[in-house]
């Protein structure tokens, strides 16, 4: 048999730190990609509150309402956790 410099056998710890690189890699690009994007979401923000449409606050709280929305939160069981959190808190 001949070897020829290649191992077959990859070590699971190289090929756990390549799959992080290859990941933190796509991350980035994904992320750079987006970035107009959200250039666009701060200028449409900023618009709402120059023309005082909108206050900082009420953005929040419409941004707010709208992930809620999207993840089908249910909002009494949220005001109920709220509620206990708190109590506990005070």
């Amino acid at each position: 048999m001949v070897d020829n410099g290649e191992n077959n056998n990859t070590n699971p710890v190289d090929e756990h730190d390549e799959h992080v690189i290859n990941y933190v890699k796509s991350l980035a690009a994904i992320e750079e990609a987006m970035e107009p994007f959200k250039e666009q979401k701060r200028a449409l923000k900023n618009n709402y509150m120059e023309n005082g449409w909108l206050s900082r606050e009420d953005i929040s709280l419409a941004v707010k309402a709208f992930r809620m929305i999207q993840k089908n939160t249910d909002p009494e069981q949220l005001m109920d956790y709220y509620n206990t959190v708190n109590k506990k808190l005070r």
